[in-house]
């Protein structure tokens, strides 16, 4: 079960590893965080796809494969190939400061992810898997 005020505090600690956006203030980031909301790792990299696959690539690495229960934070759109790539790692959510396109709200439904978009500013709007967050503590 996913806490809403996890959830929330999600984007902030994306940020706040996000050391070569700092420099750079052009870069994606793709975190991966505990279902308590514990950082376990950030990849920053131009494009969010490439993001998101570093941070695969250090999952497979570190022999962390299956991300069961985990969530994963994007800061770009989470569009239907995230989504494809959440799920191949078996991750419990995607979330994303940003909106999902249809086919990924689409896939996410179909499999049973959940999909979390919109996440700033202490809010967020649940695209899929809405039975494993919990909005009250």
């Amino acid at each position: 079960m996913l806490r809403a005020e996890v959830l929330v505090s999600l984007p902030a600690q994306l940020r706040g590893a996000q050391k070569l956006f700092e420099s750079t203030g052009g870069l994606h980031a793709a975190g991966l965080f505990s279902p308590d909301g514990d950082r376990m790792a950030v990849r920053e990299d131009v494009g969010r796809h490439n993001a998101l696959d570093e941070l695969i690539g250090w999952a497979l690495m570190e022999d962390r494969l299956p991300l069961s229960g985990r969530v994963v934070l994007v800061s770009g759109r989470p569009s239907f190939e995230l989504v494809q790539k959440s799920l191949a790692t078996g991750a419990a959510a995607l979330c994303s400061v940003s909106a999902p396109s249809s086919l990924a709200i689409d896939l996410a439904g179909e499999f049973d992810l959940t999909l979390v978009g919109f996440l700033h500013d202490g809010r967020f709007k649940l695209y899929s898997g809405a039975e494993r967050v919990r909005l009250r503590s």
